[in-house]
């Protein structure tokens, strides 16, 4: 299964979203990092360092700026139709779920499936990513993506 495919399925599962975008909009957290981290499982320190760099650059230069974009074409703006700006709002939403994709398709590159436990994978991004966590929020995310899912390193 690539990560992407997995990354869609992972993010569906109950739990494992809304541990998310906790991690991302009240600790500074890279989603597609941590999906990365939790699907790669990477042991070595260099190719998690590796994956943060270029989640940092990428989130700078196209996701956050989206993002940014997309939450405020969520109110009223003078001039514009509320129907217009909505449908700008989903175009621009698309394009930042094009980016996360295209964030995870280049982290596939860095490497995986590696033999870190999931905690261990989740715990190492935060460190790589250089904002403190809350261990609770990062809790919350292990035990939502742990389960059912397939083994990334399996052929899906």
């Amino acid at each position: 299964m690539d990560l992407w495919s997995w990354a869609v399925a992972a993010y569906g599962r109950p739990g494992v979203a809304e541990a998310a975008l906790a991690l991302q909009d009240d600790h500074g957290q890279c989603v597609p990092l941590l999906l990365w981290a939790a699907f790669a499982r990477p042991l070595e320190p260099g190719v998690i360092a590796e994956a943060a760099d270029l989640a940092r650059a990428w989130e700078a230069s196209a996701i956050l700026p989206l993002r940014s974009a997309r939450r405020g074409l969520k109110t009223d703006l003078p001039g514009v139709e509320a129907g217009a700006r909505e449908a700008l709002r989903v175009q621009v939403k698309t394009a930042e779920l094009e980016s996360e994709r295209l964030l995870l398709v280049a982290l596939s590159a860095c490497g995986g499936p590696g033999g870190a436990g999931l905690d261990a994978a989740l715990t190492a991004a935060v460190a790589a990513w250089g904002r403190p966590a809350d261990v609770t929020a990062l809790t919350k995310l292990s035990a939502a993506l742990s389960g059912s899912l397939p083994d990334p390193g399996k052929p899906g």
